[in-house]
């Protein structure tokens, strides 16, 4: 076994992402693990989502770039202002009317909103993010945030 490997768990947050994605970069990571929190919180209530965030208060990546200078908890919060308060006003999806939010239109806001590379696809990015994330919490909100995903979505949770 080779001594350069990092051991998963003392990679930083980004680069387990980029890794387990396949993904290029850690900007492409970066990326799509906002679009996945972004849809992630559309299915919590605003507790979760501020206990969610509190608990990610963790170094994304050690790095001079500014842009990469993040908190996991950043990530976790819109950066849209308009988006970010309306997520907080408006009640969190559960499968009503007018449409079900299920597990594939997660995966499909995942590749279309984020710009998905072709290397890799919706799936294997949410793993990826989720597994980075669910290293990052409590067993308590391991459990919370499983409660409110759909299906295979909450399925791709419990195995990362």
């Amino acid at each position: 076994m080779s001594t350069s490997i990092i051991a998963k768990n003392n990679m930083p947050f980004l680069e387990k992402v980029m890794r387990e994605g396949n993904l290029n970069d850690v900007y492409e990571a970066r990326d799509l693990t906002e679009i996945v929190y972004r849809t992630m919180r559309d299915l919590m209530n605003t507790e979760t989502i501020d206990k969610v965030a509190s608990e990610l208060k963790k170094e994304t990546l050690p790095t001079t770039d500014k842009t990469l200078q993040n908190e996991i908890a950043d990530l976790w919060q819109d950066r849209n202002p308009l988006v970010a308060w309306l997520s907080r006003i408006r009640p969190q999806f559960k499968g009503a009317v007018p449409f079900s939010f299920d597990d594939n239109l997660f995966i499909t806001r995942v590749e279309q909103e984020g710009g998905m590379p072709q290397e890799t696809n919706g799936e294997t990015v949410i793993k990826a993010v989720f597994s980075a994330t669910k290293y990052e919490l409590s067993p308590e909100s391991i459990q919370e945030i499983s409660e409110v995903l759909p299906g295979k979505i909450k399925e791709i949770w419990q195995q990362a």
